[in-house]
């Protein structure tokens, strides 16, 4: 089963300062939650977004789990060369009702990391092969990609960020449910709005969403 949890708000601490640990902290950015990075040494990309205050950094090399109670984490992520050590912070982390994550060991992990094609962080379509090829989802999110952005267009896209907007708008105006929905579907089918967005007149189109919620009966 995918899932994707919501993190905003929350403590997220990741162990370890390479690749892999980058790899971990830039799908972690789009979540809005509190990134600690964990480690002795970190790699340049990780020193420049503790730079520029997108994350948090502790040096220290990591030998024992005494680190879930300092910091009482909702999510560890480890992604050290010691196999032990990981396998440790996963055990004890569990033992604390801390969601774990272990690079080189996701089968004993409370997740899967999916491979995700992303489409500006409006639309998410995960590769899933439950851990056992991490590989093979990577070269799958590859070809699909391509095959995506055919299909996937940048009105629509467009058309999702009003959707959003008028959704949040929508809620204090139209108290059931199903005529939210309604109105939302009038937003997809109207053909003004589909030709400003078409033009690239997004600030138009939004504002003739908002004039058709306005009247909205």
């Amino acid at each position: 089963m995918i899932v994707n949890l919501n993190l905003q708000g929350k403590v997220v601490i990741v162990i370890g300062g390479g690749n892999e640990a980058l790899k971990r902290i830039n799908s972690l950015l789009k979540e809005e939650c509190q990134i600690i990075v964990i480690s002795n040494t970190i790699n340049n990309q990780i020193k420049n977004l503790i730079k520029n205050k997108k994350i948090k950094f502790k040096k220290q090399n990591v030998q024992d789990t005494s680190i879930l109670s300092i910091h009482k984490p909702y999510m560890v992520i480890t992604t050290t060369n010691d196999k032990k050590l990981n396998q440790k912070i996963i055990n004890d982390a569990k033992s604390k009702k801390i969601i774990a994550y272990s690079s080189d060991n996701p089968e004993l992990s409370d997740f899967s990391n999916p491979a995700i094609i992303d489409f500006e962080n409006l639309i998410q379509i995960a590769i899933f092969t439950g851990g056992k090829s991490p590989a093979m989802a990577k070269k799958l999110r590859i070809e699909s990609e391509r095959v995506f952005k055919k299909l996937i267009t940048k009105e629509e896209i467009s058309q999702m960020k009003i959707q959003n907007i008028v959704r949040e708008i929508a809620k204090n105006k139209i108290a059931k449910q199903n005529e939210r929905k309604n109105y939302l579907n009038s937003i997809m089918s109207n053909k003004e709005i589909k030709q400003l967005i078409k033009e690239g007149q997004l600030k138009k189109a939004e504002n003739q969403a908002r004039s058709i919620l306005r009247n909205w009966k």
